[in-house]
């Protein structure tokens, strides 16, 4: 199995704000990415405070925050790390809620390639299929639960091409580098956009489902705009947001 380490780091620029709004520095898991730049700006406009976000695998991001990070908000993709951040007293115990369940999907950029089984897994006729450092990734992690669950784990072994984030096993499929890839729904069905390439939705039957926590971090414990954020994560609109993006909700 290798490994390409790799962080997507992002700034999401607002448009100017008022001097008494405050920036909330945000910690965003790579599957969540899009749907939280459509979010953002959502609350940008409402509230006047602006996000400034770095996302990447939930894994790498912990042991940013653990290292002094900045953030001050987590939006991770499970719930096992905001639970142990409180814990540690790195986040606001009990400021922990579930703002999305993700979906897992198999990927690849080539029209047709994907069948509505995902039998093309079994069929062997590719070279490399990619999936998330399970280690720190829980899309990874549900991965690798969905190829034991087939009964792929001996087959598949030989084809596997490791990223650190999610979003670099997109671009590893993306760009050829592998046919196949396990990433979110989100990232291959957002909406308004056509759907490149084929997928099948792994059936959740074959995974732990993917629980994805935000969490108050204790730097945002005073900021208006971190506590604004939460509020707003939980309100119809960026519910309704998520939801399009193809994520289930509690």
């Amino acid at each position: 199995m290798r490994s390409v380490p790799c962080l997507l780091l992002f700034a999401l620029a607002t448009t100017a704000a008022p001097a008494e709004a405050n920036d909330v520095q945000v910690a965003v898991a790579a599957n969540f990415a899009a749907p939280f730049q459509r979010i953002a700006a959502d609350f940008a406009k409402e509230t006047k405070h602006n996000a400034i976000v770095v996302t990447g695998a939930t894994g790498v991001l912990y042991a940013q925050i653990e290292n002094g990070g900045p953030f001050e908000v987590l939006l991770a993709a499970d719930a096992a790390t905001p639970s142990k951040l409180e814990t540690e007293g790195l986040a606001v115990r009990g400021s922990r809620f579930t703002y999305a369940v993700g979906k897992l999907v198999l990927w690849s950029a080539r029209p047709d390639f994907v069948d509505s089984g995902g039998d093309v897994l079994g069929r062997g006729h590719f070279q490399h299929v990619a999936i998330a450092n399970p280690r720190l990734a829980p899309y990874g992690s549900a991965a690798v639960q969905a190829i034991e669950s087939l009964g792929l784990s001996a087959v598949l072994r030989p084809k596997l091409l490791t990223g650190e984030s999610i979003a670099q096993v997109a671009q590893f499929v993306a760009t050829g580098n592998a046919e196949l890839g396990f990433v979110a729904l989100s990232q291959v069905a957002a909406p308004g956009q056509a759907v490149v390439g084929s997928y099948w939705v792994v059936p959740a039957r074959l995974y732990s489902p993917i629980q994805q926590d935000a969490v108050l971090l204790q730097r945002g414990a005073t900021n208006p705009a971190a506590l604004a954020l939460c509020r707003y994560l939980k309100s119809e609109k960026a519910r309704d947001r998520i939801r399009a993006y193809g994520y289930d909700l509690e």
